[in-house]
């Protein structure tokens, strides 16, 4: 393994400059996808790089349940500083799953008091609840998908910015961003590096709503006047674990961007342009992420099983 083992777990890095630039430069559906597909991969390389690490430490340990054969002096100088990494990992793999944890308890308390809160109520599409906050969000699950409104927000909103916030909700709903939303936190609490994806695929979804909204409504202008007057009379939504309406996202740039030209469906952007090499670079890393962790799992697996006797 050498050296190779600890580089995934700084490779999200690569990915730094495409996250703000996907915000800029790319469909935000395109943004939403790629931001969400290089998070994955490379927690999960760096998670895997983690696990060869702690195998290598918790042989170490006296009286561990291990074959004898896995603290070989082969085994552990496959790893550089063994007996610091190697115990460390365990710390970190220990704080890994943890945070795993905490977040998707956190996730399914959050929706099964929003599903609490819609008990009673008819099976609608669109569930309004009478309360002085104003608030909208997507709330997935449970018998069907809905749509939770306040009934101040409502209040708050004319006849086609009520439809370009139920279109918006729509969409978050049909595209399952919230899945999306959920994997990027998870893949952050696997790496810290990679948080600014996950701020990134936040902001991508929600101007991946905008986007589809203003196509339903027909004026993008209308939708940026529904956000802007959401974000002026609402509070933070009850369940900030799903999309809503005026919550997650930098409000400034998304009006911004909804009161300048749509952008362009591209599959790649043009190599030679900030937004390709970046792609480029955050592709590339993800593929290193790989071949490396795969690489170093094929060969502590070889070494384990040379160690251990038949």
């Amino acid at each position: 393994m050498g050296i190779f083992v600890f580089l995934p777990m700084v490779l999200p890095l690569t990915a730094w400059p495409i996250a703000r630039l996907a915000e800029q430069r790319l469909h935000p559906r395109s943004a939403t996808a790629l931001l969400t597909g290089v998070s994955c991969v490379m927690a999960l390389c760096s998670t895997v790089c983690l696990a060869l690490l702690m195998v290598v430490g918790t042989a170490q340990l006296p009286g561990n349940p291990l074959p004898d054969g896995w603290s070989d002096p082969e085994v552990r100088e496959s790893v550089p500083r063994h007996e610091i990494t190697g115990k460390a990992a365990i710390l970190a793999l220990i704080s890994v799953v943890a945070s795993w944890g905490r977040a998707l308890a956190r996730h399914y308390r959050v929706r099964w008091r929003a599903h609490q809160a819609l008990a009673g109520l008819p099976p609608t599409e669109v569930a309004v609840l009478p309360a002085p906050q104003p608030y909208a969000y997507a709330l997935p699950g449970g018998r069907r998908n809905r749509i939770v409104v306040s009934t101040a927000m409502l209040a708050g909103l004319g006849s086609q910015e009520r439809r370009a916030l139920f279109a918006h909700e729509r969409v978050h709903l049909a595209a399952r961003h919230h899945r999306h939303l959920l994997f990027v936190e998870l893949a952050a609490c696997a790496n810290p590096f990679l948080w600014p994806l996950r701020q990134a695929v936040a902001y991508a979804a929600e101007r991946w709503a905008d986007e589809e909204a203003a196509q339903v409504v027909g004026s993008r202008r209308a939708v940026a006047r529904a956000i802007g007057k959401a974000a002026l009379v609402s509070r933070d939504a009850p369940t900030r674990t799903f999309a809503a309406f005026a919550a997650p996202g930098p409000l400034p740039r998304r009006i911004a961007a909804l009161l300048g030209p749509p952008p362009a469906v591209r599959a790649w952007p043009p190599v030679f342009t900030a937004v390709g090499l970046a792609l480029w670079t955050a592709t590339a890393g993800a593929l290193m992420s790989a071949m490396l962790s795969a690489n170093s799992a094929v060969t502590l697996l070889l070494l384990l099983h040379a160690a251990t006797p038949l």
